[in-house]
């Protein structure tokens, strides 16, 4: 074979693949194992989700799927390592909103919104605002009270700047119209430990932690009442209308094929509407929600709006 011969072949076979349409390019798809990267240690909530997730959708694809922990600078350093990785449909991570949505308006980072494609939404959880057991109050009026009375009367805990944690105390603080001193932990569990300790005297966290500290809840941060704490009622209900959430999904390097995209998305739908998914959710208090790509990015994006206004106010930003 001559090499025009060859160069025309080639390009025959170009040809013929452009025309084939995507269901016929995705059934090669996957060929061998899927790395999903989480970008926080093993055992938090977010690798709990990961794993569930792993189990189900490794069955709908009928291939394995491996997790890989990259924990580190409030889950950035995993994104990191996911926009550099190769767009083949082989390297995913499942990530919260907050490394996307709220980390890019902080500090400068390698990656942005556009630097990724969003396969689907697979958990998501409102925040609770919440009392400590010596806190001088125990109702939401009361809070609002104390809070307002004098500027950071209130002493409230975050698990880091500009984390989920503290976006949403920054949320409900400009609802009700107060100030408060934020008082940064390294996490969850020694914000949490402030709280019970009387460091602090409130926290905003996800349903899990209402529902494991028996300590008051003042208000839900969700557009509805949270089925787990139905007697809560939502700060809308209260009269001053603001939400704050953390949630999670399956995310690619942005020239991710869109064939390998389209299977994915299918398998995600398929994996977290099964049993056993859901009643890990349900364990954690947390709703096994699916949105397809589109959906997912415009929740996210929209997510990203709010954050980079309220970072800005907050005159949060550094290191840009």
């Amino acid at each position: 074979m001559t090499g025009r011969q060859l160069i025309s072949l080639i390009a025959a076979a170009l040809a013929i693949c452009a025309l084939l349409p995507p269901a016929a390019l995705a059934q090669t798809y996957p060929a061998r194992p899927i790395n999903v990267i989480v970008a926080f240690p093993p055992g938090g909530n977010t690798d709990i989700m990961a794993r569930a997730l792993q189990n189900e959708i490794g069955k709908v694809l009928g291939q394995t799927v491996v997790i890989i922990n990259k924990a580190g600078a409030a889950g950035t350093l995993g994104l990191i390592e996911l926009s550099r990785a190769a767009p083949d449909g082989y390297t995913l991570a499942l990530t919260p909103n907050n490394p996307l949505t709220a980390q890019p308006h902080v500090q400068k980072l390698p990656y942005a919104m556009d630097s990724f494609r969003y396969v689907c939404l697979t958990y998501f959880a409102p925040y609770v605002l919440i009392a400590g057991p010596q806190a001088p109050f125990k109702t939401f009026d009361e809070f609002v009270g104390f809070a307002k009375a004098k500027r950071e009367n209130l002493v409230y805990g975050h698990a880091g700047v500009a984390s989920q944690p503290h976006l949403g105390m920054l949320a409900v603080l400009k609802a009700i119209g107060a100030e408060g001193l934020g008082v940064p932990f390294t996490g969850a569990g020694p914000m949490a430990q402030a709280l019970l300790s009387g460091t602090v005297m409130a926290i905003t966290e996800t349903p899990a932690v209402a529902g494991a500290s028996n300590l008051p809840l003042l208000a839900t941060l969700s557009e509805t009442r949270i089925p787990a704490l139905p007697g809560v009622r939502t700060m809308k209900e209260l009269g001053y209308p603001t939400t704050s959430f953390t949630a999670g999904g399956l995310i690619a390097p942005a020239r991710t094929p869109p064939a390998a995209l389209a299977a994915l998305e299918t398998a995600c739908a398929e994996a977290t509407a099964r049993e056993e998914y859901k009643t890990i959710a349900a364990r954690l208090n947390v709703e096994a929600r699916y949105l397809p790509g589109e959906a997912f990015r415009k929740l996210f994006e929209a997510d990203s709006m709010e954050n980079a206004a309220a970072i800005s106010a907050a005159g949060l930003a550094s290191g840009r």
